[in-house]
């Protein structure tokens, strides 16, 4: 088949399906057509990013920080991610929604996990969640799963995890942590995961890791040759100005452009240019 031929064929895919399922993704992959994913937290965002064809939503935990203010992923609460999820699946048409279980709702207890996916999907009506780790948390997995609740992964830096090791450093630089993330991500395949998030490794083990395992992975700090990208929404259009990683690409400059609009309204309104003639009854 020409080049010409397979980039149409793969084109066709992302513009042709209606609604991304967790099937579509491993397609997808089959068919070396990337995948895209951003974060979402609130209907009118969700909306934007839906009718953008982004193929994957994902309502992270990283709303602690950029919806609620807090200085990591841990403090925010299942109600409050099943209350932000809702929102985002409202929105939604053709993105697969994917919530994260938050700090506290899955670790050490497979039964807690359950419970805390069903209430995602019930009260939110997601379509899967994400969890963070490897061989700790592969029970967890496997129990929910008996529920038919679809499970994304996470491995490398883990947010939730900050205290444990201290820093937002890249991880699996060394030898044995990259034998056991190259462990862990056969497990979390085996266990029956959809697709696994790869976040801040050093490019080639990522690389590793795709060609290793059958199922999607989407990186972020994780470099290109990953099944998929994911980036804080609130990172990537520049409303967040305090986050500047080395793996983030910056499409707008929100913060600046946001700021400058509500200073010319509030200038209108003092010097009574807003409302004019034309906008009043």
């Amino acid at each position: 088949m020409a080049t010409f031929e397979i980039q149409f064929f793969v084109m066709s895919i992302h513009k042709e399906v209606k609604k991304v399922t967790t099937h579509t993704l491993i397609e997808m992959k089959l068919r070396g057509e990337k995948i895209s994913m951003l974060t979402a937290y609130d209907y009118s965002m969700a909306k934007i990013f839906d009718a953008a064809k982004v193929d994957v939503l994902l309502v992270g935990d990283s709303a602690s920080n950029v919806m609620h203010g807090h200085e990591t992923t841990l403090p925010i609460t299942l109600d409050e991610m099943i209350s932000h999820a809702a929102s985002v699946i409202k929105a939604v048409q053709r993105s697969l929604v994917v919530v994260d279980l938050p700090f506290g709702s899955y670790q050490g207890n497979s039964k807690e996990a359950l419970n805390s996916s069903i209430r995602i999907m019930k009260e939110a009506e997601a379509h899967a969640v994400k969890l963070e780790g490897g061989e700790e948390v592969v029970e967890s997995i496997r129990r929910i799963l008996t529920a038919g609740i679809p499970v994304m992964g996470h491995l490398g830096l883990t947010p939730q995890s900050i205290y444990k090791f201290g820093t937002y450093e890249v991880r699996a630089k060394e030898e044995e942590e990259a034998q056991k993330l190259l462990k862990d991500a056969a497990l979390l395949e085996d266990a029956g995961c959809f697709a696994i998030v790869l976040e801040k490794i050093p490019s080639k083990l990522a690389k590793q890791v795709a060609e290793m395992v059958k199922i999607p992975i989407i990186g972020i700090g994780a470099g290109p040759d990953v099944d998929g990208q994911v980036l804080v929404s609130h990172d990537m259009l520049g409303i967040n100005k305090d986050f500047s990683p080395k793996f983030l690409r910056r499409y707008l400059n929100l913060y600046d452009e946001i700021q400058g609009a509500v200073e010319r309204y509030v200038a209108d309104v003092k010097s009574v240019d807003f409302p004019n003639e034309k906008e009043q009854y």
